[in-house]
């Protein structure tokens, strides 16, 4: 079991740990509840890519994260924006395109991984997530901040566009576990 705790899966169960938080943060009407979540959710975001490194650096991969770190980051992102759809700050159909390319992408990895491959990130996949992280952030902190209202919707438009573009890029790279 203490082989399984190594920082970046540490890291991994903290970011797991902020989504109720940050949940939260969305949902209460409390002083400054949109910047406490748009910082929660940065923080949140910022462990995804030092994980990462951390596990790559120091050879700490494991199964448990390899499997435990994409999920959180599903949970981490489908959450957020479901509670902005509820709170029509943004459209249903975005979280529906985001949420299908996570599980046809999901889906992939697993018929892949049954073939002993691994399905690696990509240039792609990476502009995905770093679009999404900043439309969220931007998303969450246009209500305090009425003047990030316009950027948040060109960001939307480049996040559904990263995330289209890279599910696409998936599927034709790893076409032989599709068809």
């Amino acid at each position: 079991m203490r082989r399984h705790l190594t920082i970046p899966n540490q890291l991994t169960f903290f970011r797991l740990l902020l989504v109720p938080v940050i949940g939260y943060s969305l949902s209460a009407d409390f002083a400054y509840h949109a910047q406490v979540a748009a910082a929660t959710y940065a923080t949140a975001a910022a462990t995804d890519t030092l994980d990462g490194q951390i596990a790559r650096r120091r050879q700490s991969i494991t199964e448990l994260g390899k499997f435990l770190d994409p999920l959180a980051d599903k949970i981490l992102v489908i959450t957020v924006l479901v509670i902005l759809a509820g709170q029509n700050v943004i459209p249903a159909w975005v979280v529906v395109v985001v949420f299908g390319r996570e599980f046809l992408i999901t889906g992939l990895r697993f018929a892949a991984a049954g073939q002993g491959v691994v399905v690696a990130s990509t240039p792609w996949g990476k502009s995905k997530t770093l679009s999404q992280n900043l439309m969220i952030a931007l998303l969450i902190l246009e209500h305090p901040f009425p003047l990030l209202t316009t950027p948040a919707e060109v960001m939307v438009g480049v996040a559904v566009t990263a995330t289209v573009l890279s599910g696409i890029d998936y599927l034709w790279r790893y076409r032989r576990f599709v068809i």
